[in-house]
């Protein structure tokens, strides 16, 4: 923690429209639990995010601590912070670049069961480059999401709530809205830097089939 509290954070929050990811999850809900994996929002928001970080790699870097060496990581090994009897802990799911959004849900309840039980190892527990942490299963809308040195960024979710919101034709109808607060080590990643990827991220879950573009 001491060393996290001597990175200057910069914090960008936005708004994200889940409507349409509600219902594409929905669809595909049960085709996974034929194959006996539960398929939850999270293996979405961490594709989404890996594809935003081929684009700007930058935040899927870490800062040396003479603040002299930028090191750019290959692999999205992308932490989830989860809330255990063991206290907080963060495993990530490896490669996430090279996965699909179903091995992806197959890894989590992976990570789930074993962190419920407080089996997780060494292997699960380091090698993170970028962090989201759900604090929405919990409850709240915004934080303030602290950076997992040597990691550069991290992502916070709120929970997700029905609101009214306007379409494009002006008429108010019920929208699944989230959002979202990120952190970034403002010593290499600036504002607009931020926006961007997050701006990326937010297109990719308001609008899921755009995803298919850019999967490998």
């Amino acid at each position: 923690m001491s060393a996290a509290l001597k990175i200057p954070h910069f914090g960008y929050c936005d708004e994200i429209d889940l409507t349409q990811l509600a219902q594409l999850r929905e669809e595909l809900k049960s085709m996974a639990e034929s194959r006996g994996v539960r398929l939850s929002y999270m293996p979405f928001f961490i594709k989404a995010a890996s594809l935003g970080l081929l684009h700007y790699p930058i935040l899927n870097a870490s800062l040396d601590d003479s603040c002299q060496n930028i090191t750019y990581k290959a692999s999205h090994n992308i932490g989830l912070a989860m809330d255990t009897q063991q206290g907080l802990i963060v495993p990530n799911v490896k490669n996430v670049q090279l996965l699909s959004i179903f091995d992806i849900a197959a890894e989590l309840n992976r990570l789930q069961t074993l962190g419920a039980t407080g089996q997780l190892g060494t292997s699960e527990l380091t090698g993170g480059t970028f962090t989201i942490s759900n604090i929405g299963s919990i409850g709240g809308t915004y934080a303030k999401p602290v950076i997992l040195p040597p990691e550069v960024a991290i992502g916070a979710l709120g929970k997700i709530q029905a609101l009214p919101r306007f379409n494009a034709k002006g008429e108010v109808v019920k929208a699944h809205i989230m959002n979202v607060s990120w952190s970034a080590d403002h010593r290499i990643i600036d504002g607009a830097t931020m926006s961007r990827f997050s701006n990326l991220w937010k297109s990719y879950l308001e609008n899921p089939a755009s995803m298919l573009m850019d999967l490998k």
